[in-house]
């Protein structure tokens, strides 16, 4: 048995009526991954907070190397020997990467910085995290995500750390970062750190953990060897209930074609895109990240500069812009479910219905209680879990801000969804919902464009595939002729096209 880093008994914290823990336990063990796995909502993230000092525990008792651990802070966690990993990072994007790394750490004590003993300590980091070659002057902000994830990480190192959290660090990470992370997670592992690690990807969970623990409605519900447990069971433990499927299916049939999109082009991406979508169908479109995925959804909706091409619905040429693409009855869900999605800081009401207020108008007034009338049917609809319809959206957790921003293009009347990574971030029973909810939307004759890095899912869940590479679209096919292998090939360019005549049966029955 490996020496016991961190020991939680009988934690609980609650914001207002709200419970968020409710007396958790578990173990982390030095040179060790645990996995903390719960639906949104579950507390995981909150648990992770109060580990690095940004809450405080209402009740419970916390030990570090058997030490009693209460940080008033996070820079009391930091000098505990805990560093925190956020998804979304936690940098100054303006300062270099030498001053990002040593921010808030203690100087010489005399007021003065002595910039070559700590570039020299920056350089160690990085040399840990394999940025050897990255300079410590650089600024941040001209690094990619994934070396701006890795500085994060070299951040964490420069405390000593004996406990390093990782709140979803590969969200937004394509997979050969992901394998990156995942060797630097494995060299801290060796090195004796314990990690505490948040992921939906149960594939993730099995490659990179050795134990799991999990929350449901703040609970501690099981713990234990991720080797003595199957994915069912885990799913099992996270929702209360058996998901028989992950992927539900929902007959669909393919109709005539609604929307031709012909040679359209960005100011950079896409380039020269031909397509054609059709009633009643779901069109994965796959690819590494920086292919262009977004971007032709975008440009498509009128969001970004359209440089040539034309997009027609339903025969009717339309003009590329944002109004125009609503009226065509367009809804485009954002990949940036935060700064472009929702509007944080405004209720579900709010962010339901303020695309579309002229059925609530009379007079020049806003029938307020029509309105609440329709978000509350609304959220009965895609099932949306809120204390109420006056809740900000900001205090939701991932998976019921994503039905509230898929509510949100639904209320606009739009029977073309352009859906950009709809399940990113979010828990396999929320995802699983939203699989049902693309398949019931597409049974009622709305055409749906689903973008995802998750191939799984896109060969699941979608009728056909187009795989984007460079920012051109490569190729569309019915998904019963794709391999994953085959789609990835593509993808990084390593593959011609298929040459097999392409099927035009897109039914499913």
């Amino acid at each position: 048995m490996t020496e016991l880093a961190l020991q939680i008994t009988g934690v609980s914290k609650s914001f207002g009526n709200t419970r968020a823990l409710d007396d958790v336990s578990l173990q982390a063990h030095c040179g060790e991954v645990l996995a903390l796995i719960g639906e949104n909502g579950a507390g995981k993230s909150t648990l992770l907070k109060i580990l690095s000092g940004a809450h405080r525990t209402d009740r419970g008792e916390m030990f570090i190397d058997g030490r009693r651990y209460s940080p008033q802070g996070p820079q009391s966690a930091r000098a505990a020997g805990v560093a925190m990993i956020y998804q979304e990072l936690n940098l100054a994007p303006e300062l270099s990467v030498e001053d990002n790394i040593m921010l808030g750490l203690p100087g010489t004590g005399l007021g003065l910085l002595r910039r070559e003993t700590q570039r020299q300590r920056v350089r160690d980091v990085l040399n840990r995290v394999g940025l050897v070659d990255l300079d410590p002057r650089a600024i941040l902000c001209d690094q990619s995500v994934a070396t701006q994830q890795l500085v994060e990480i070299a951040r964490a190192l420069a405390t000593r750390p004996r406990l390093i959290l990782f709140d979803e660090p590969t969200s937004s990470l394509p997979q050969a970062d992901v394998q990156r992370l995942f060797q630097i997670i494995n060299q801290l592992r060796a090195s004796g750190i314990a990690i505490i690690y948040i992921s939906h990807f149960l594939e993730e969970v099995r490659q990179i953990a050795d134990r799991y623990a999990v929350l449901r409605d703040g609970k501690s519900v099981g713990a234990g060897r991720i080797a003595d447990i199957s994915d069912s069971q885990i799913i099992t433990l996270m929702v209360g209930r058996d998901v028989e499927q992950l992927y539900p299916r929902v007959t669909h049939s393919i109709g005539a074609p609604r929307v031709h999109i012909r040679r359209l082009s960005g100011k950079r991406q896409p380039q020269q895109v031909d397509l054609t979508l059709q009633r009643g169908e779901i069109l994965g479109i796959a690819g590494l990240v920086g292919a262009g995925r977004s971007e032709l959804l975008r440009s498509t909706f009128g969001l970004d500069y359209v440089s040539e091409g034309s997009v027609e619905i339903d025969g009717r040429p339309m003009q590329p812009a944002v109004r125009a693409a609503m009226r065509a009855g367009l809804g485009l869900l954002s990949e940036d479910r935060k700064h472009e999605g929702l509007a944080q800081e405004l209720s579900i009401i709010d962010n339901l219905t303020m695309g579309s207020l002229r059925p609530y108008r009379k007079w020049g007034w806003l029938n307020l209680r029509a309105r609440r009338r329709a978000a509350e049917c609304w959220m009965q609809h895609v099932q949306v879990k809120a204390a109420s319809p006056e809740q900000p959206v900001g205090q939701l957790s991932g998976g019921n801000q994503q039905k509230v921003a898929i509510a949100r293009i639904l209320h606009q009347q739009s029977n073309v969804l352009l859906l950009d990574e709809p399940t990113k971030g979010i828990d396999v029973g929320t995802k699983a919902e939203i699989y049902r909810m693309m398949g019931n939307l597409a049974a009622a004759g709305n055409s749906i464009v689903f973008v995802s890095s998750y191939l799984p899912e896109l060969m699941a869940v979608c009728d056909r595939i187009g795989v984007m590479a460079r920012g051109r679209l490569q190729a569309v096919r019915p998904t019963t002729e794709w391999t994953a292998d085959a789609i990835m090939a593509i993808a990084v360019g390593s593959q011609p096209l298929p040459t097999a005549a392409p099927s035009h049966d897109f039914s499913r029955k």
